[in-house]
């Protein structure tokens, strides 16, 4: 039997710090993996869910995007995936007997692990304007009250319509079709806090804003650079890659403030290698970098080659740049006039090891490299990402087997989203293709960011709110800020399958939607459906749950948006034109629709059909294809940036514990790390802590300070104990959504528009 939710919050005087671990996997996370399963599914929904996970004939995993091979192993998922999906498919319940027994304001008091720990939502309930508890809603009346205040705003750019990555291709694709019928763009998905400077560097350099990789690739790769990530805990699956790729000849290096114990050395629980022969040493080569100092190495292995190549003419791809690229001349005389010194500075690096770096470079036949939040979330990840590319394009590493950019998605379909059109600054291709497709004309003008919806709520000049999927206000920065723009909203609608506290921190009426998750069996029609989605590498396949629903009557998010698009629709003039009772009781008609839209997904049903994937279009991996400003590669000459630490203070980026996978918090742990049965930790080098007049132990608060347009701001996260931890001097480290707090809301990424979470200026402070 599964047990009981928990009655109180963690305990952070229970906390305990031990030493980090030095290795990942192996058979303590087996074992964590049944422990959780068990206590949230019992035994036979435990062993009936984990065999289907990622199976051509089961479900896709809802944590991370990383992806399968053609040849599945039995148990074909690792210890986060297990997680997510107990945390999903658990047996508790969240039903209207507990939002009677529980007010608003007492929910709000309870953090977000015991929220998220009480259980899967049953019934669709509504709180009213001045109301202390949410009661329940028939589904026709909740679903009528949205519509009558979608069709009751002055302007469709009142209504802001969030979307999370783990929305299926077809839930997306009629979520897009919604909000454009509506009249607005208003589309910010999470995509625009965590990967969205990936998008922008690449599709200005390559002309896709997505990888160029194949899972194959990451095997034959000669080289692979990880940076600024940690696949231990946020894809672990990866490291199986890695291994092989290992076995296969490959380097591996890893680049990160932090040493993290999944890229030094994996012991594969499916090997008898990984269980009783000691495993895999991974990384060949740690780079304990300054965080913010990327962009520095980068120019510092650009600066190497291009000083050899004037003695050795083949370490560079000349045919390559000549025939595929353009801006060669300007990158190299702007990384020529970069002092060495200079890219000291800035990675904490001395030039030796640099250049030591490069030659692991200068000697790949074929290189990858491979990255998530560590880059994307500074003021300068575009260019550093930037810089990314333009090493890679020295040696034509781009378009040839084994070699190219891998960007590591995070939730499983974020990706795909963004495909199927959730995208506040849609191509205008895609808008006429959805014009001739349903008849309509879609608005033209760019919608809000999540920055930019939140600046709006808080402004007044949105009235209602949308999530599908997701938890926004403890996803989003500046916690304070996000709280009161969402409590100005009229109306805020949550459509979800676990309590949040976006459920608790809401507009001044709010409605949560309970939904069918990934594993849930989903009937409709007279049959059971399945939905599709995209991998981190560009690969579409299917997803069919198999489990039971916690009722009868819930709703999948695809029905859920068709019935709202019935409603809103019905009888409106220039509305898209569809038969959405259709759509709702038959998603191939859905794929019909997006095949006719956009771009390879012709023949989508049958592409899907038994287990199969197919890889989307992908221009610079496909044919060197590049559909950029010049029709070519684009060398970018830039400026290097790197964070100045003012003195006495520590540039603090925010992560996730091992026991997490966003917002959602299975644990108290992050047993890699040493962290056991708490979260307000603040990871810190001791001498730092000795500089600052503390000693290991001691309980601080941050206090984060920003020059804004109003002057210095400061933001405070109180009550965290100082970890002494193996980190670049001046570095610091603390799990998010605890420190969103300190992260401000205008501090973002030039281009991309992404929250620097990666880059808050802090000090700390003795309690009172």
């Amino acid at each position: 039997m599964a047990t009981k939710a928990p009655r109180n919050d963690i305990d952070e005087t229970r906390l305990r710090v031990s030493a980090p671990e030095s290795e990942a996997v192996g058979v303590p996370a087996v074992l964590n993996a049944l422990k959780i399963s068990v206590e949230q599914m019992g035994v036979v929904r435990s062993v009936q869910s984990l065999v289907r996970i990622n199976q051509k004939d089961g479900f896709d995993c809802p944590g991370c995007a990383w992806p399968e091979e053609d040849k599945r192993h039995i148990a074909e998922f690792c210890e986060n995936g297990a997680k997510a999906v107990a945390d999903e498919a658990t047996l508790r319940r969240i039903g209207p007997d507990f939002f009677a027994a529980h007010s608003v304001d007492e929910l709000r008091g309870h953090d977000d692990w015991w929220l998220g720990q009480q259980g899967r939502l049953t019934d669709p309930m509504i709180l009213d304007e001045g109301a202390t508890h949410y009661r329940p809603i028939g589904w026709d009346e909740a679903l009528d009250i949205i519509a009558e205040e979608l069709r009751s705003l002055d302007d469709p750019d009142e209504a802001i319509f969030y979307t999370s990555g783990r929305a299926s291709n077809e839930s997306a694709f009629l979520y897009q079709l919604l909000v454009r019928g509506l009249g607005t763009n208003n589309l910010p998905d999470c995509s625009n806090m965590c990967h969205e400077s990936s998008g922008s560097a690449l599709t200005e350099t390559l002309g896709i804003g997505k990888g160029t990789v194949s899972i194959e690739d990451i095997h034959r790769a000669d080289l692979l650079i990880v940076a600024g990530q940690n696949p231990g805990t946020n894809h672990p699956r990866m490291l199986s890659a890695l291994e092989k790729a290992k076995h296969n000849g490959a380097t591996i290096i890893a680049v990160n403030p932090l040493p993290e114990a999944g890229l030094m050395h994996f012991n594969n629980p499916q090997t008898p290698r990984g269980v009783i022969l000691g495993g895999t040493k991974l990384a060949d080569d740690f780079v304990q970098i300054r965080a913010g100092g990327d962009q520095g190495l980068f120019q510092a292995i650009g600066k190497h080659l291009l000083e050899v190549a004037a003695d050795d003419p083949e370490v560079l791809d000349r045919a390559f740049i000549e025939m595929h690229t353009s801006g060669f001349e300007d990158y190299a005389a702007a990384v020529a006039a970069v002092p060495w010194a200079e890219l000291e500075a800035a990675t904490g690096l001395d030039e030796q090891r640099l250049r030591g770096i490069a030659e692991r470079v200068r000697a790949s036949r074929a290189t990858i490299v491979c990255w998530a939040m560590g880059l994307t979330q500074h003021k300068h990840s575009v260019p550093t990402l930037r810089d990314v590319v333009n090493v890679l394009l020295l040696q034509g590493n781009i378009g040839r087997e084994g070699a190219g950019v891998c960007p590591v998605r995070g939730h499983s379909n974020v990706q795909g989203d963004r495909t199927v059109g959730i995208y506040e600054k849609p191509p205008v291709a895609f808008l006429e293709a959805l014009d001739r497709e349903f008849d309509f004309t879609a608005p033209r003008a760019h919608g809000y960011d999540t920055v930019a919806a939140i600046r709006a709520m808080r402004d007044g000049r949105a009235r209602f709110f949308m999530g599908l999927g997701g938890n926004f206000v403890s996803a989003t920065p500046d916690t304070a800020v996000v709280e009161e723009a969402m409590s100005r909203v009229g109306l805020s609608v949550q459509v979800s399958t676990k309590l949040n506290r976006s459920h608790v921190v809401t507009g001044r009426r709010a409605i949560i939607l309970p939904t069918l998750g990934r594993t849930d069996r989903d009937r409709r029609g007279g049959k059971e459906q399945r939905v599709t989605v995209e991998d981190s590498m560009g690969a579409v396949h299917a997803s069919r749950g198999r489990l039971a629903p916690p009722k009868d009557d819930l709703l999948s998010e695809t029905a859920i948006i068709a019935q709202r698009c019935a409603r809103v629709f019905a009888g409106r003039d220039g509305a898209p034109r569809a038969d959405w009772g259709a759509l709702e009781a038959d998603y191939a008609q859905i794929r019909g629709h997006i095949s006719r839209v956009i771009p390879g997904f012709e023949d989508y049903e049958k592409r899907v059909d038994k287990g199969q994937t197919f890889y989307l279009p992908n221009g610079p991996r496909d044919a060197r294809l590049f559909r950029t400003a010049t029709g070519r590669a684009m060398f970018t000459a830039n400026t290097l940036e790197y964070p100045r630490i003012p003195e006495g203070r520590l540039l603090l980026q925010t992560l996730r514990s091992h026991d997490q996978y966003n917002t959602t918090i299975y644990g108290k742990d992050d047993r890699y790390r040493g962290i056991h049965n708490g979260r307000r930790v603040v990871l810190i080098h001791p001498d730092d802590i000795a500089d600052a007049g503390f000693a290991d132990g001691d309980i601080v608060d941050l206090v984060s300070e920003w020059a804004g347009p109003r002057g210095v701001e400061e933001r405070r996260a109180e009550a965290f104990r100082l970890v002494s931890y193996d980190t670049p001097r001046r570095n610091a480290a603390a799990y998010y959504p605890e420190t969103n707090v300190l992260v401000p809301l205008d501090s973002v990424a030039d281009v991309s528009g992404t929250p620097t979470s990666k880059a808050v200026i802090v000090r700390l402070e003795r309690r009172a």
